[in-house]
């Protein structure tokens, strides 16, 4: 299983961005449950999205980033997506996106958003917000 993140930059305030998480290794279609999480420096990692692929894709949204970011999954190219609008320098962080393939049947909000749920992770990609 390998999940390779792209799209971090360099980012000016009140801009846009678009992360990408492409998986190989494995079958999209065995898939779960997918997120993305951040990790600001002395900060604990911190959930931000999350997509149930086997549950009609009912996405869960951290309060924090709730109204700025969008998820999204392309099953045909096994890629989960990040949209994040209105950029703040709080932002600036380093963006990971997991998988599970455990199903996540009614599991509630704060429990999708936790890095333990998540068995396959990426390596991460930078996000820097300038003011």
């Amino acid at each position: 299983v390998q999940l390779v993140e792209s799209g971090g930059r360099l980012a000016q305030a009140g801009g846009s961005l678009k992360l990408s998480c492409t998986g190989s290794g494995f079958s999209f279609d065995d898939v779960g449950s997918a997120a993305w999480f951040r990790q600001a420096p002395g900060k604990a990692r911190e959930g931000i999205s999350s997509i149930n692929l086997n549950e009609g894709g009912r996405r869960y949204y951290a309060d924090t980033m709730r109204g700025r970011v969008a998820i999204s999954a392309d099953d045909a190219k096994s890629t989960i997506y990040l949209e994040m609008n209105t950029l703040k320098p709080d932002d600036t962080a380093v963006y990971f996106c997991a998988i599970t393939f455990d199903l996540n049947l009614g599991v509630g909000r704060q429990a999708m958003l936790q890095p333990g749920r998540y068995q396959h992770w990426g390596r991460g990609v930078q996000v820097t917000v300038s003011s």
